[in-house]
This record gives structure tokens, sequence and C-alpha cells, in this order.
């Protein structure tokens, strides 16, 4: 990997926003909606609730900023791809000295980046307008954050492997693939609130031992750190699947010259 080429990748996909900054639209106002319908949700059943039940309803909260992590995470994989698209330089990026792990690198870090931003503003504003803070997780909150990056990249890899394999027509799974699995991600119920039968798919997912983790540790205060293992681990072999096929299937674009369907779009 090339870091100079990492650097230059990154930069140009910053330099969209300082051209267009309507482009920002898209990375505060959707992660602010879903932050203040949930939270106003959650307010209105503390009011409506017993006293037994208010604090484990602000989990709803932390359940949106941590899913924002994962979200964001994949959305830079994905995005990053589907913005050469839409600007018809794709052929352009992959025409020059640009490895597979070169480009996968500078999406790493744009995903990076777009989680940074959403979690700090919604975190801050948690803060204020509900009185919940995410950060009394303590430390725990690093390898939560962590394992939904991993997973998250790993998504994004995969979204961006199909709408390569399947042309244009698949743009959709950029937004789409994240939610597929949320059903089953644990993200604002546990996974014994699913069947029976659903179960062992949340248990295969590294999300769901990070949601639930996150309630078990604002619950009790204390981290269980066997389910961490397990989550990275699963993570471990989900990056190196998507790895794999994001690889494949551009080094096999790149034969083929399927990569010119997205430009002649």
């Amino acid at each position: 990997m090339n870091f100079g080429t990492v650097q230059a990748l990154v930069m140009r996909y910053l330099y969209l926003y300082t051209r267009t900054p309507i482009r920002a639209v898209e990375l505060l106002f959707w992660p602010l909606v879903h932050l203040l319908v949930w939270g106003y949700l959650t307010m209105f059943l503390q009011q409506n609730t017993d006293d037994s039940f208010p604090y484990e309803i602000t989990f709803l909260i932390g359940a949106v900023i941590l899913w924002d992590v994962l979200f964001r995470a994949q959305q830079g994989v994905a995005i990053f791809f589907l913005e050469d698209v839409w600007s018809r330089n794709l052929l352009n990026v992959f025409a020059a000295p640009v490895t597979n792990a070169d480009y996968l690198g500078s999406t790493y870090a744009v995903g990076l980046m777009r989680a940074g931003v959403t979690v700090t503003m919604l975190s801050v504003l948690s803060i204020f307008l509900y009185s919940f803070n995410i950060f009394s997780l303590g430390w725990a909150l690093l390898p939560f954050i962590f394992n939904l990056l991993i997973f998250g990249w790993a998504l994004g890899m995969i979204s961006t492997a199909l709408i390569v394999r399947w042309g244009p027509a698949a743009e959709t799974l950029a937004w789409a693939v994240p939610f597929f699995i949320q059903p089953f991600a644990a993200v604002y119920y546990p996974v014994s609130a699913l069947p029976v039968a659903l179960q062992w798919v949340a248990k295969s997912l590294p999300c769901s031992y990070v949601f639930e983790g996150m309630r078990d540790t604002l619950k009790t205060g204390e981290v269980d750190w066997a389910s961490l293992g397990i989550a990275t681990g699963l993570n471990v072999v989900y990056l190196a699947v998507a790895g794999i096929l994001f690889v494949r299937v551009m080094n096999v674009a790149r034969e083929k010259g399927l990569l010119t369907k997205f430009s002649s779009q």
C-alpha cells in the first residue's frame, strides 16, 4: 500500500465537499433526523411508563449513535466508489497506478472520517437534548466502535463488489445492504426478542454482540469481554471474505472491461 496514493485519493474525496458544500446535507441531516425521531420517541416512552423502565429506554439513543458508526463506515466505502461513477472519473482512477490495497485504504479512511463527524455530532446533541451520554461507556466505547467500523468496512466492500458485478442498476445496494442485516443485528432490541429460528442469524453477525454489549454495559457497568472477543473474531472472518470478494470482482472487472459500463451510463 502506497500511503501517498491513499492520501491523494482521500484528499480528492474531501475536495468534493469544499467545491459543493451541499454534499454535507447527506452526511449531517439524515443522522440528525434519525436522532431526533428516536430521541423524542424515547422521551415519550419515558413519560408514559412506570419508574422501573425509563432508563432502559435511553438505550435506544445509544443504539442510534452506534448504528451510525456502522452505517457511515459502510457508506464511506460504497459512496466513495459511486462518487467516481457519478463524476465519470472511475476509469481515470483505475487507469492510474492505484492498487486495490490503495483504493481500499482510502475508502477505510473516508469511512472513519464520516463516522467520526456524525458520531461526534450525535453524541454532543444527545447530551444536551436528552441527557444521554454515550461516553458513560468509558473505555469500552473504543472496542465497540472499532468492531462496528470493521464490520461497516466489510459491508461496504460487499456492497461495492455487488455493484461492480451487476452494474449501475445495482447502485441502490450501497444503501440497502446495511438494512438487510439490521432486523437481525439487535440494534434496538435484544437477540432474545427474535424468533428462535432467527437468533442464529443474529449470533453470526458481529454487530449484534456490540449492541447487546452496549446495553449490558450501560445497565451493569461491566463489559462482557468474551462477547467482544467473539465479535472481533467474526469481524476478522467477514473482513477477509469481503476483501477476497472485492479484489476478485475488481480484478475480473478490469480484465473484462466491466468498468466501462459505468462510464457509459
